[in-house]
């Protein structure tokens, strides 16, 4: 009997109590054999490198439940959240999955209904000085009557629509978020859930005794034996590019402009720490994850032609014996090349921008990201 899949778009920055949670309720209410993972891989969502990397992230992920992690390229992870959603969509719907679960402060929102409001002219969706998910939320509330203002609500509401349009290939389950929401800045003294931000602030500060009431222990015994990361270790590297670099070829790089080159060029001469690089480029016109996701493009001399959010492969991270069983069963079927060992083919090809991406971190911690890593079991 063919093993059924539910898919989740994760970053597991780090893996934590919430998401273990996650992973069982998607079981309990699909009735799915296996739990697909598509997890960023070194650098994230809001342009930030990922604490701990993607190995040992997805070995705490497999340690918390997750049966295959199957990592979501940088050219879709370090995107904007409505290409962020449509690589995912796309990775998990290539990879055989049935359902596609994520976590919503108000579970029962309507897709469908939102969906069925969509502007016909694309001028609607084009982004300007705001971010893409705001200039929705007047349009949808005039037509629906349903407000999209939470941080997870709103990347539902760009799993719904990525779905929508490539054909609808996953069934949605929105799933309640459990204690703590999503940009909590403290662990809750009373409680085994919290936020990954307020994981990241106590472990960063040495705080393991209120890490350990929340994080699965495989994830705590990571934490305390790899070498974490932040952008405080990069800002030098991408400092001196900002600082000797001409102008002109920095604006060749990925979203690099309306002449935000200069004003980051201006500040990086002046800033000492990535904190005072960031509140000096800071505007109403720019966010700080939007200047962020720019700092990760310019330190990876990243170029438009190397970000298509659609994945050109499928870089498996782990797998648990059903999910090896799961991967058996659908290499036939999957029309992208599976990789489980990253060869110099891979890293000189389709894997030139993860490999790229992956060597600055090996910068840092000296450990090896990519050519001839094999999954972890």
């Amino acid at each position: 009997m063919a093993l059924q899949a539910v898919g989740i778009i994760a970053e597991y920055n780090p893996f934590h109590n919430g998401h273990a949670y996650q992973v069982a309720q998607a079981k309990q209410a699909t009735g799915a054999d296996v739990v697909v993972a598509a997890m960023s891989g070194n650098w994230v969502q809001r342009g930030e490198p990922a604490l701990m990397d993607k190995w040992q992230r997805a070995q705490a992920a497999i340690a918390g439940g997750v049966d295959l992690v199957v990592e979501l390229p940088a050219a879709t992870a370090v995107q904007p959240a409505d290409l962020f959603a449509s690589g995912g969509v796309n990775l998990l719907a290539t990879l055989g999955c049935r359902w596609l679960v994520f976590g919503s402060e108000h579970p029962e929102m309507d897709y469908g209904q939102l969906m069925a409001h969509l502007p016909n002219d694309s001028a609607t969706f084009k982004r300007f000085d705001q971010t893409y998910a705001s200039l929705f939320q007047g349009y949808l509330r005039e037509q629906t009557g349903i407000t999209l203002n939470a941080a997870n609500d709103i990347l539902g509401f760009f799993y719904a629509l990525a779905n929508y349009r490539q054909g609808n290939p996953l069934k949605l389950l929105a799933l309640a978020r459990k204690d703590s929401q999503h940009n909590e800045s403290t662990i809750a003294a009373a409680s085994n859930f919290a936020s990954a931000t307020s994981i990241r602030s106590a472990t960063i500060s040495g705080d393991w005794d209120a890490v350990a009431t929340v994080v699965p222990a495989t994830t705590l015994a990571i934490l305390k034996d790899a070498q974490l990361t932040s952008w405080d270790d990069f800002w030098s590297y991408l400092r001196y590019q900002l600082v000797s670099g001409d102008v002109a070829d920095l604006r060749q790089m990925y979203q690099i402009t309306e002449g935000v080159e200069y004003r980051l060029k201006r500040a990086a001469l002046s800033s000492a720490t990535f904190g005072d690089f960031m509140h000096a480029v800071k505007t109403k016109r720019y966010t700080y994850t939007r200047l962020q996701r720019q700092a990760v493009y310019l330190l990876g001399q990243v170029k438009p032609t190397e970000m298509n959010p659609q994945p050109q492969y499928l870089r498996v991270l782990g797998y648990s014996a059903a999910g090896q069983q799961y991967l058996h069963q659908i290499k036939k079927q999957v029309n992208l090349p599976l990789i489980s060992r990253a060869d110099r083919d891979w890293q000189h090809g389709p894997g030139e921008l993860d490999n790229r991406l992956g060597a600055l971190r090996t910068l840092i911690t000296g450990i090896p990201q990519d050519y001839g890593r094999i999954p972890v079991k």
